[in-house]
């Protein structure tokens, strides 16, 4: 296959991928203009001994940190015997003491993470970071694998290439297995902000691949420690929220008042064991970045086993001699807000200019625990 032919079959996949409406939004950008979710028509394959490695990898990490968010809302074991892990946790953003003592269905903090990987210049995996409260993206890895096979169908049917089809299926299959206690058919909703926010094209695309209901939070109430779907058959008891709101504005009466994306008392029945929320609410603290360069000691001592995959050197800037190295060679490093996500408050130095090195360095002066760095 030529070069005029691969980039004839780029176009083609860009075209429909808008024609799909499979688009995102970026709140910064002040056009307000939805943009098609990038497309490579070169695929990236990984070989099923690579995949394998990766899989064994990804499980043990999420079942540290469920473990992980399971001990910091209940008996803080870890805590008590690393100090300095205490400090972090207990001044993170993602840290809710409202739900100390509150045990989830099913025990499941973590019940989807998107753990963002790379690959360093010697082909080893690296994890780069847990996204553990409502991670996102994974309709565009659907939707891209069905734009590939049309644009290069003759290539791939001569690849074995595992299919990711039964991904919504199964999505669904997990979520009802943590219903309350007592659902024999579970009702499974899919709670959106709307159609402004930057995933309103995953959160519809999924409802309607796993068969769920898609709400809008007005669309639910709290009556008699139950949540209920208003509809036009009268209102329906609601089992699990897989929920793309966050945790400050699912409930008006718990976190923020002035939250018009929430459902007054919702955190009451679910302290109740009545609903099930997924993800669980407070999982925040485990995908803070200043948790991150602590996740291989976390695994060790909840797994007693040695880490599948390395991660990203890491530097916190609230320590100071690390705080020191990076305003040293600012301009050599990737800095992020500790409790940022999807690429906002971050500064790739290599790229900026001199105006914004100097306007972080003065962030992370003022506030150094909210700020780590990668070479």
């Amino acid at each position: 296959m030529g070069e005029a032919d691969l980039r004839t079959r780029q176009r083609l996949a860009s075209k429909a991928l808008l024609a799909g409406g499979i688009t995102f939004s970026v709140y910064s950008d002040q056009r307000g203009s939805e943009r098609v979710f990038p497309f490579d028509v070169i695929p990236r394959l990984v070989s099923s001994s690579d995949w394998s490695h990766l899989q064994a990898g990804l499980e043990q990490r999420s079942r540290a940190l469920d473990l992980f968010l399971a001990d910091v809302y209940g008996d803080q074991r870890i805590l008590n015997e690393k100090p300095v892990l205490r400090q972090i946790v207990e001044t993170s953003a993602g840290f809710l003491p409202k739900m100390r003592g509150i045990r989830p269905n099913g025990g499941v903090h973590v019940h989807i993470a998107g753990i963002d990987l790379i690959r360093d210049q010697d082909g080893t995996f690296l994890v780069l970071e847990d996204n553990l409260r409502t991670p996102s993206g994974v309709s565009y890895v659907l939707e891209n694998r069905a734009v590939m096979k049309r644009v290069l169908g003759p290539v791939l049917a001569n690849v074995d290439v595992e299919s990711v089809d039964e991904y919504p299926t199964r999505l669904r299959e997990i979520l009802s297995s943590v219903a309350p206690e007592g659902a024999e058919q579970p009702r499974v909703v899919i709670l959106t902000p709307g159609p402004y926010n930057s995933a309103y094209f995953e959160h519809s695309f999924l409802a309607r691949r796993m068969g769920c209901d898609l709400v809008y939070p007005s669309d639910l109430f709290v009556q008699d420690d139950r949540v209920f779907m208003k509809t036009t058959a009268g209102p329906l008891p609601v089992d699990v929220i897989y929920r793309r709101v966050d945790d400050e504005f699912i409930d008006p009466r718990c976190f923020r008042d002035d939250s018009l994306l929430g459902i007054p008392g919702i955190v009451d029945v679910y302290a109740k064991g009545r609903v099930t929320l997924a993800n669980a609410l407070g999982n925040g603290v485990a995908d803070d970045k200043a948790v991150y360069p602590f996740v291989p000691d976390i695994i060790r001592f909840y797994l007693s086993e040695e880490p599948i995959l390395k991660q990203v050197d890491t530097l916190l800037c609230g320590r100071e001699a690390d705080r020191k190295r990076v305003l040293d060679n600012l301009s050599s490093m990737v800095v992020k807000q500790v409790d940022a996500s999807g690429g906002y408050g971050m500064l790739m130095g290599h790229k900026a200019s001199r105006q914004e090195l100097a306007d972080y360095a003065l962030k992370i002066q003022e506030s150094p625990r909210n700020y780590i760095a990668q070479p």
